[in-house]
């Protein structure tokens, strides 16, 4: 389980450290993209909802996805995505 670990000062830096999960964060933010599409929802703008509320609301019940997606801590789903962003921004850098 991830978590923040604290300073006692200002001028240091706060290390998180994040889960084991990639994988199965990736997988879950991959179906419950479908699940949004299918229902004509847009995937993007209910993901960053949910992520920044944590409200469940935002994620469609279709497929389970409501389910689904509150397997995985929100901290975990956010470093899957900011992982795969790097990744791709470095891939594009190269291949660019």
């Amino acid at each position: 389980m991830g978590g923040v670990t604290m300073h006692s000062s200002h001028e240091e830096t706060a290390l998180y450290k994040c889960g084991h999960f990639r994988n199965r964060a990736a997988l879950v933010l991959e179906q419950v993209y479908a699940a949004l599409e299918e229902r004509g929802y847009d995937p993007v703008a209910q993901l960053v909802g949910y992520l920044m509320s944590g409200d469940p609301t935002y994620i469609t019940s279709h497929r389970e996805a409501r389910t689904l997606i509150r397997t995985v801590e929100r901290d975990e789903l956010l470093s899957e995505l900011v992982r795969g962003y790097i990744r791709a921004r470095r891939s594009h850098t190269r291949t660019g």
